[in-house]
């Protein structure tokens, strides 16, 4: 584990799940040289196709496509993520040790309830992190991000704010592709969502995303509190 300062840290509760939501804005953003993370809150060790050991180099391979800085995983127990105060501090820690701008979790709404229960555990460990008498259990200091957003895995919902990611759309679906073990249908693979097309699907969200923004490809994102525009007009 290291300890440089990140840009963005986006946390997700299984491998692959960060780069369903946001893989092209992390493309992007590794692109233009900011330093991301990634902070996977399970081993996904419940998966009905792959194993642990798949699924670690398949999320080190993607994470190598996007730029991504820095991954690691708190070992959390798949289908357990509760809101538990031992979840919450182990978190927080991840948050002050790497001190983001940023942090992205799944949006609450979704099919999955890792995802939501992911998203929980985040909002909480994100303000405990910046509260100075907060015991992490580690040696670092409290910190606040400047604001956190919600990014979608499962579903299509209205997004409060949009980035162009076309250029980073083949990035995106790269990765994605290293997990082959959850989006391609092989010998002995059991039948899921996850391999019927859920990459098509993936991508045909973001297309209309752009479509709807007047680029080829966005990425929707939510967000709890308002978004201050700062120049309506552009004038300097």
């Amino acid at each position: 584990m290291g300890t440089d300062k990140l840009d963005i840290l986006a946390f997700g509760a299984h491998a692959d799940d960060v780069e369903i939501g946001m893989g092209g804005t992390i493309a992007m953003y590794a692109a233009k040289g900011r330093k991301i993370g990634i902070c996977d809150l399970t081993h996904a060790e419940l998966s009905s196709n792959g194993t642990v050991e798949i699924r670690q180099k398949e999320a080190a391979e993607a994470a190598g496509i996007l730029g991504v800085s820095i991954r690691e995983s708190l070992g959390f127990p798949d289908r357990g993520l509760l809101l538990k105060d031992e979840y919450i501090r182990k978190a927080a820690e991840v948050i002050r040790r790497y001190r983001p701008e940023f942090v992205f979790a799944p949006y609450a709404c979704d099919r999955h309830p890792d995802h939501g229960n992911c998203s929980r555990i985040v909002e909480e460990a994100l303000f405990s992190a910046g509260i100075r008498k907060y015991d992490t259990g580690g040696s670092h200091k409290q910190h606040k991000a400047r604001q956190m957003f919600y990014y979608m895995i499962n579903g299509f919902h209205n997004p409060h704010f949009m980035l162009d990611t076309s250029v980073y759309i083949e990035k995106k679906k790269e990765a994605l592709n290293a997990y082959k073990s959850q989006f391609m249908s092989g010998e002995g693979s059991v039948d899921t969502p996850l391999v019927n097309g859920y990459i098509e699907t993936v991508m045909a969200r973001e297309r209309m995303f752009g479509q709807t923004a007047g680029v080829m490809y966005a990425e929707g994102f939510m967000s709890k509190e308002p978004l201050l525009v700062h120049n309506l007009l552009g004038d300097e």
